[in-house]
């Protein structure tokens, strides 16, 4: 399937599209999920931005289209950002596409529409498949409310506060995970939020879909055993019975069983039990022994 070009000049298009960087939403599997909107786009800007030039370049053919492409990921965004934007100050429109999905959700195009804003260059998006929405619907779990939070740290400090600040969130969340880190981040879920819902969604719109539905500790149980394969979105119920700041139980040993009753292992609870008090862990401890001493 080729899509129709118009025999117009590039002066004529610019006088369209000019000066403008476009968010192109690309499918995250079934190609049959892009817009003709977006098929009209790329075939009329001046350029395409890609994460992976050959990813795209495929999509683009696939589509009867060709146009001149440039890289722009990670590692390149600072310098490479810099001369996107230029050129779009100076009349050329661009399309901005990741290897699937929406541009700018846990992606660099956050910082060239960053750079756009500082220097009032107009942005639009063309939208259409995104991962974490498409799984959010699939999930079961509520979605009236709930929060992206994208990749988790892989820095062991920054990871543990940023697990205990989410353990206390009561929206449903949002997380994508690599498949040789799953395992991993299932320990640490459980650990932090204790049991609770969790749908793992993988390969979506793809032939071999696959929406699983556990409890945390049935999720780190059987992927124990099973491989994981494929990218995942992890769709977490949020927290229904988190005490509010200060308000919690009087005797130390019913403060504590809170958080064990949600599977926290005994240092773990104690040291959740040491934040909301305001004291320190070996002083939790000490107290806790004490009270089982009694």
């Amino acid at each position: 399937m080729s899509y129709p070009k118009k025999n117009i000049s590039k002066e004529e298009k610019n006088a369209v599209l000019g000066g403008t960087l476009y968010l192109v939403a690309t499918p995250i599997g079934n190609l049959a999920d892009i817009s003709e909107r977006a098929l009209k786009v790329l075939s009329e800007v001046d350029f395409v931005a890609a994460e992976d030039t050959r990813n795209t370049g495929l999509l683009l053919s696939r589509y009867g289209i060709s146009k001149p492409m440039v890289s722009y990921f990670e590692h390149n965004k600072r310098q490479r950002g810099e001369v996107i934007v230029d050129r779009i100050i100076a009349g050329e429109s661009c399309a901005l596409v990741t290897d699937a999905g929406t541009p700018a959700i846990s992606d660099p195009g956050e910082d060239i529409v960053k750079l756009c804003a500082e220097k009032g260059v107009p942005v639009t998006s063309i939208p259409g498949a995104c991962a974490c929405i498409t799984a959010l619907t699939l999930s079961g779990l509520a979605t009236g409310r709930f929060a992206f939070e994208g990749f988790l740290t892989t820095n062991k400090a920054d990871r543990r506060e940023r697990l205990e600040e989410l353990a206390k969130e009561k929206r449903t969340l949002i997380i994508y995970e690599a498949p040789h880190k799953l395992r991993g981040t299932l320990d640490d879920i459980l650990k932090y939020f204790g049991d609770r819902k969790i749908s793992l969604c993988r390969e979506l719109t793809k032939l071999n879909e696959e929406v699983e539905r556990y409890t945390l500790t049935q999720a780190a149980e059987v992927y124990s055993e099973k491989e994981p394969r494929g990218e995942y979105v992890l769709i977490i119920e949020g927290a229904t019975d988190v005490p509010e700041e200060n308000k919690y139980p009087e005797n130390i040993l019913e403060h504590l069983a809170i958080y064990s009753e949600k599977g926290m292992k005994k240092m773990d609870a104690i040291k959740a039990v040491a934040k909301d008090r305001g004291i320190s862990k070996s002083e939790a401890y000490s107290l806790v022994l004490e009270a089982e001493g009694e």
